[in-house]
């Protein structure tokens, strides 16, 4: 099986659209979505629908923090482009949608994959895993030997081997890393719809049980006309910006 990870789509039809093309191109046969379908992006409809269709297909989905949030009463302590951008988005989708977001769960697990947006570690508390300490919490909570999640926006894969000791290795575009039996590893792919590792290609990763191994991508994409989209749905210009500068 050659499985598609995709991750913090965040309403970005174009980045989205590019990555399944791409996917599809390399033999795909089955899809992970971790998460964040919505937010900051001007297409939220078109992706939801699209991960729903994908879900009604087989494929894995779990819910993200901000599929959470658009789907719940408002913080009053939340951020004002962020409590804008939330109910933007909510005017957006319909009842099914809503309904299909709020109905995710937090972790699935298949055979020995976990599939989660944040950490295995208390997913519904968010944490980032950006080091080495946060990867070996969440490996440490989860029972799959190959644990596949998002949040963080930028490529990186965590090792824990047999004897406990943590690895980081931030792969390349296109490389092809070989996974050991032993071994447990966290796999982050990168944002599709919002990179923020200097680099504005949408980012994904395919996972092959088979040879078990795991190659990361980036695919370009018209980041251009998705920020214009979000200038011109009267989102916040730095939500666009950011789709230009990878940031």
């Amino acid at each position: 099986m050659r499985l598609a990870h995709l991750t913090d789509l965040h309403a970005n039809r174009e980045a989205l659209e590019a990555c399944l093309a791409h996917a599809e191109g390399q033999g795909v046969d089955q899809y992970a979505f971790t998460g964040d379908f919505v937010g900051y992006g001007a297409d939220p409809g078109w992706v939801v629908r699209t991960v729903m269709d994908y879900v009604a297909r087989g494929a894995v989905a779990v819910q993200g923090n901000h599929d959470h949030a658009v789907t719940r009463a408002l913080r009053p302590s939340m951020h004002a482009e962020a409590r804008e951008t939330i109910e933007w988005t909510r005017r957006q989708l319909d009842t099914a949608q809503l309904d299909f977001l709020a109905a995710l769960p937090l972790v699935q697990h298949h055979g020995n994959a976990c599939f989660v947006h944040a950490s295995a570690h208390d997913p519904a508390r968010w944490e980032y895993v950006y080091g080495v300490g946060e990867a070996e919490r969440s490996l440490r909570a989860s029972r799959g030997r190959i644990v596949f999640s998002g949040h963080v926006h930028a490529p990186a894969l965590y090792r824990r081997a047999d004897d406990g000791r943590m690895g980081r290795h931030v792969p390349s575009a296109g490389q092809r890393i070989a996974l050991q039996p032993q071994h447990q590893y966290l796999v982050l792919p990168g944002a599709v719809g919002q990179p923020r590792d200097h680099n504005n290609m949408a980012a994904y990763a395919i996972f092959d049980d088979e040879a078990r191994a795991v190659t990361y991508f980036r695919v370009p994409y018209d980041h251009g006309a998705a920020a214009r989209k979000v200038i011109a749905a009267g989102l916040p210009i730095v939500f666009a910006m950011r789709l230009v500068e990878g940031l």
